[in-house]
């Protein structure tokens, strides 16, 4: 059985059911109960959008590997409207976006895939809900619990518990 950490965002459309049913066919995917964070609210990262986005931190326990729960992520992108176009630089508004952030305590640099999330630790829309589900959690790489990434991040955007 496998950990996984994910994050799921929004700043298009109907934010909040489309992050609700993203964490519900999440679950499909989990042998137990998925764990989830509250919604907060964080200003655009990376980018300019008069959109907010909206986050949730979620823990399933999959049988999955890395490689195959990515396919399912891209498909339930996919299927709740994301549409991914020419890989281009810098980031824009989405309707869903789900990322991998820890997967067990593995570390996994592949063309299609980096565990954990390369800039995690420089976010704090990433942080902080996952910070509610579990602060004591160490990032593989750092060797730095999230509570400390936290208190450490240079991250000064705006984030908020909804």
């Amino acid at each position: 059985m496998h950990k996984v950490y994910l994050l799921i965002g929004s700043n298009r459309g109907e934010k909040k059911i489309l992050i609700e049913k993203a964490q519900e066919r999440l679950g499909l995917l989990s042998v137990n109960p998925v764990l989830s964070s509250s919604f907060y609210e964080s200003e655009p990262w990376g980018f300019e959008s008069d959109e907010w986005f909206l986050n949730k931190a979620i823990l399933i326990e999959t049988e999955l590997y890395p490689e195959s729960l990515l396919r399912q992520i891209l498909n339930i992108e996919t299927d709740l409207g994301r549409v991914r176009g020419a890989q281009k630089e810098g980031y824009e508004s989405r309707e869903i976006d789900i990322d991998i952030l820890l997967y067990d305590n593995m570390v996994i640099e592949s063309e299609i895939l980096t565990i954990p999330h390369p800039r995690m630790h420089l976010r704090k829309f990433v942080l902080e809900p996952l910070m509610e589900i579990n602060p004591d959690i160490i990032h593989p790489v750092l060797l730095i619990s999230v509570k400390d990434l936290y208190l450490n991040c240079p991250d000064k955007s705006a984030v908020r518990r909804t």
